[in-house]
């Protein structure tokens, strides 16, 4: 017999069925709570309605996981790289080595864009913020493809994937050489995934960037751990709008708007902005720590605690070695991340910090190790869109693999002026 839930509505019985996932995680399903009982669910921000069933990640907050389709993210971050989780999250398994070698010659073919998009280019202001051209160029590359503006089918899946996961860092590094009035750099087919980003994001047309492996495995590590993350702003985006059929392109271009806002995807950013203006004010972290545990001080440490996490950030483990390795092998000196250091102590031992569990997370230090790779902080955000690419097309294959979806329709409650009536404008007071 299966498990229900009782609802008693002024004086009316209601039973609501118990919905168990795969790691014990239970909801109950209010599906057809308005039809049976005229009544809705109010629930502002989501955060404790499910609005979907997936397969892609397991996040359990409390005790500090993360399993992208069942294996630890520790694992994967000391065993694989970037693409190779991308297909993990993407088709929902490891790839054979024949699939991972199709996979990665689609990536290759795919990377350059359109030459008539460099037009495009040209067209935004200097000023213009990465994300702004990331997002709109994404729609523009929909438009050279014929077969993905018509909808595509399931047969052309893995080429507009492809498409999709390779050119979203030539844009991006194109972004970046037209915001500093730089000469475009293209692709090169003998690099890999990450290591073709960064040389198109620093090499002049006269020298290659010099590819050092611990530079290019920090920045693979950024993406992995940014692939998939459950069903968070963006990604729920991805999903609403690729219920109303949207191409894969428009669902990721809807992704970068709702990743763009500071609450979502510009957390790393503000923590290197953060550290700036403690240096700017002369302080060498210990008076900011201070007043980041008085309320009314207005301070605030960003890069510490997470809504999900209740527990230690796994990524932030994970990552947090990765940048003691990389600062040491770059010997680099630089007086914001001595500051980051020290923050970073005072949030692992003071009791202040150690009781509310406001441990560091993955932004970060994601957000040092950026800053020590010469990436500037306007593109950091951009970073974490083309680590993300993976795990919205995952969720984009969900939508459309289920042939029962229906297009996403919230509900709300209403609480405006009831009845009203029209009053000509010579009688309005």
């Amino acid at each position: 017999m299966s498990k229900q839930a009782k609802l008693d509505l002024n004086g009316s019985a209601f039973t609501l069925p118990i919905v168990e996932g795969s790691e014990g995680e239970k909801a109950i399903d209010v599906s057809e709570l308005r039809a049976k009982t005229g009544h809705i669910t109010l629930d502002d921000g989501y955060g404790n309605t499910g609005s979907c069933r997936s397969k892609i990640t397991f996040i359990d907050g409390e005790t500090g996981i993360l399993r992208y389709r069942g294996i630890p993210i520790e694992e994967l971050a000391e065993k694989s790289t970037f693409v190779e989780t991308a297909y993990l999250i993407i088709y929902g398994h490891l790839p054979t080595r024949a699939q991972l070698k199709r996979f990665s010659d689609l990536l290759t073919a795919h990377q350059y864009l359109h030459e008539d998009m460099k037009h495009h280019f040209v067209g935004f202001p200097s000023t213009a913020h990465p994300m702004a051209i990331l997002s709109a160029m994404i729609n523009a590359a929909s438009c050279f493809n014929p077969d993905l503006m018509r909808g595509g089918d399931a047969g052309q899946f893995d080429d507009h994937a492809a498409q999709l996961i390779s050119q979203v860092r030539t844009i991006a590094a194109f972004s970046y050489r037209k915001s500093r009035g730089l000469p475009i750099i293209y692709p090169k087919e003998a690099y890999k995934y990450t290591a073709n980003f960064l040389h198109m994001l620093f090499s002049t047309p006269y020298e290659d960037y010099e590819l050092k492996p611990e530079v290019v495995r920090a920045l693979d590590l950024i993406f992995l751990l940014h692939a998939d993350h459950e069903q968070n702003c963006s990604t729920s985006t991805v999903r609403m709008v690729a219920s109303s059929h949207a191409n894969m392109f428009a669902c990721a271009a809807a992704g970068v708007c709702a990743l763009w806002g500071p609450l979502h995807g510009g957390a790393n950013q503000a923590v290197v902005e953060m550290l700036e203006d403690i240096h700017q004010s002369g302080d060498d972290g210990s008076k900011f720590i201070t007043a980041a545990k008085d309320k009314t001080s207005g301070k605030k440490l960003m890069g510490f605690g997470h809504r999900v996490y209740k527990n230690y950030d796994p990524r932030a483990k994970i990552i947090k070695r990765a940048c003691d390795d990389l600062l040491n092998v770059m010997h680099i000196a630089d007086p914001l991340l001595d500051i980051a250091k020290k923050l970073e102590e005072a949030a692992l031992l003071d009791p202040y910090f150690v009781e509310r569990k406001l441990y560091p997370n993955v932004d970060f230090y994601s957000g040092i190790i950026m800053r020590a790779l010469g990436i500037p902080t306007e593109m950091y955000t951009v970073i974490f869109a083309i680590g993300r690419m993976p795990g919205w097309i995952a969720n984009f294959k969900e939508i459309t693999d289920d042939t029962k979806s229906r297009i996403y329709r919230p509900r709300q409650v209403y609480v405006g002026p009831t009845l009203n009536h029209y009053v000509p404008l010579h009688d309005r007071k």
